[in-house]
């Protein structure tokens, strides 16, 4: 990684891929294996992505990371929006304050990462 100081982008997200598993497996338990499997590529991406930004070759390579991050939050948001509204699936509002907040923690990154970087393509 970049440095030693503590991340919390990503240890955020790694927790966020930990208990987006857990919460997968109480839904394959429950026989919802589409959903299930659909959730667990998207919010374990997001995690993936921002470890993987934290080697980038460029500031430019980093925004890029980050902005697919971001990308995985909005797809798993809709995962979570099909389980809180659909009947026979259980719901983990924690797991969704969670998203939020990694959400918001990655659009500041962003554009403050932009703001570094003159003449970054958009």
């Amino acid at each position: 990684m970049r440095n030693d100081r503590e991340n919390v982008v990503v240890n955020k997200t790694i927790e966020f891929s930990l208990s987006g598993t857990k919460y997968c497996e109480v839904l394959e338990q429950i026989k919802k294996y589409v959903i299930a499997k659909q959730l667990l590529r998207s919010a374990t991406s997001i995690g993936a992505n921002v470890f993987e930004a934290q080697n980038a070759e460029s500031k430019a390579d980093f925004v890029y990371k980050m902005k697919i991050a971001a990308k995985e939050t909005s797809e798993t948001l809709y995962w979570l929006i099909l389980c809180e509204r659909s009947e026979g699936y259980c719901f983990d509002q924690k797991l969704r304050n969670d998203l939020d907040e990694i959400k918001k923690i990655l659009s500041k990154i962003i554009s403050s990462s932009k703001a570094k970087t003159s003449g970054f393509i958009r």
